[in-house]
């Protein structure tokens, strides 16, 4: 570990390893830091992506493919589904993949174009100087290094605090934040080529829970709550094991995954003077899904990028970075987010009653180009009641 380099990035997950391999091509001297002892554990994440979400950065490959899924189901409290196919999703649907492969063929990748990794390389506390983001602190195996940087790129995920120490509010409100239990669950009869989300505020309240397979009968089973609807006998881990108990008695689990995930608006600034956050350090995963790989991955390659053009130019301050702010909030990604957002913040608390006879209004749909927004234009015009319910969402879309 040198004590300088041009772009420090902080954290080895998809959006650290594209942000490094970025910057690492344009000829840039990169250091990446991984807190964790490896790379793509523990996995802390459902693990799906869309196909085309996917062919933007990379070839899919077989060795880290767990499944080629055909389809998503929703399930409504009642039992009533609703099947959005491949084809009408526009290749939203796409793959589960194995992350512990995953994650460590796109570092490779960052290495191959000349980025240094470190891991169990913890970033303690940022270099500031004249209130501006120099580098950072990093203990690693019992020694204290001091790694001084042009820019510094955080992806430090969820549980993110580089950005706050450096004087950035990154606080998420509890009732926007998901906490997530997640089994691996063998032997079980499942369909292996969909995705199944069910949604009930009586078993998974503001949340949902998933069923993605990892092959003919094998699955990530998971939930995720609001943080304010857990509590003692009714954490996500209390709702999770009444489902299993319930849809797949003689499963076999074989791991188990804690985590939280941001289903929140955006940071307001995403930059400082030598700082970028990307990913879900900076609040970007779907307030929907709380899906979080491409928008990683995306944001992660756009700030390499702009990391790279900043430095050539002499100027690495905040005003010069913004143009990585700007840029995501102005693509397809931002204004998903922002439509996203308002879509959740509707129909997130409502009762099962109502979920369901929105989900039986669905169950008969016929949507050749489907879109959140065309879907959710369906909803209203067989569920004229929202209309009254739901005004500001109709002009959110």
């Amino acid at each position: 570990m040198k004590e300088f380099y041009d772009v420090l990035v902080i954290g080895g997950g998809p959006g650290g390893a594209l942000a490094a391999k970025t910057a690492a091509e344009t000829g840039l001297s990169v250091l990446l830091v991984e807190k964790r002892p490896a790379i793509g554990v523990p996995v802390r994440c459902a693990e799906g992506i869309g196909k085309d979400a996917l062919a933007e950065f990379i070839e899919a490959d077989p060795k880290w493919i767990a499944a080629s899924v055909e389809r998503a189901v929703l399930i409504g409290p009642n039992g009533t589904k609703f099947t959005i196919s491949n084809e009408a999703a526009g290749g939203k649907v796409g793959y589960v993949l194995d992350r512990k492969v995953f994650d460590r063929e796109l570092v490779w990748r960052a290495v191959e174009a000349g980025a240094e990794i470190q891991v169990h390389a913890r970033a303690s506390a940022p270099i500031m100087i004249g209130g501006s983001v120099q580098g950072a602190i990093i203990h690693q195996h019992g020694k204290i290094y001091e790694v001084r940087a042009k820019v510094v790129i955080a992806a430090d995920g969820v549980e993110s605090k580089f950005p706050k120490w450096a004087g950035i509010d990154t606080t998420v409100p509890l009732w926007e934040l998901e906490t997530c239990v997640q089994y691996i669950v063998n032997d079980i009869d499942i369909d292996p080529k969909a995705n199944v989300f069910y949604i009930s505020n009586e078993a998974c309240p503001w949340g949902y829970i998933w069923i993605f397979p990892k092959g003919p009968r094998s699955a990530n089973i998971g939930i995720g709550i609001a943080g304010t609807k857990s509590g003692e006998g009714h954490r996500a881990k209390d709702y999770l094991d009444r489902y299993l108990a319930k849809e797949f008695p003689n499963g076999k689990v074989t791991e188990l995954i804690v985590g939280g995930v941001p289903v929140c608006r955006p940071l307001e600034c995403s930059v400082a003077d030598n700082l970028i956050i990307v990913g879900d350090a900076a609040r970007l995963s779907d307030p929907i899904t709380g899906g979080g790989i491409y928008n990683a991955m995306y944001t992660g390659k756009l700030a390499g990028n702009v990391a790279a053009a900043a430095i050539k130019n002499g100027d690495t301050s905040k005003k010069a970075l913004m143009v990585y702010d700007k840029t995501w909030r102005d693509s397809h990604l931002g204004k998903t987010l922002v439509r996203n957002y308002a879509v959740k913040e509707s129909f997130i608390k409502m009762d099962d009653k109502k979920l369901n006879s929105i989900v039986h209004s669905m169950s008969d749909m016929q949507i050749e180009d489907l879109s959140v927004k065309k879907l959710v234009l369906a909803i209203f015009k067989e569920n004229p009641w929202l209309a009254l319910e739901l005004p500001h969402l109709l002009k959110a879309l």
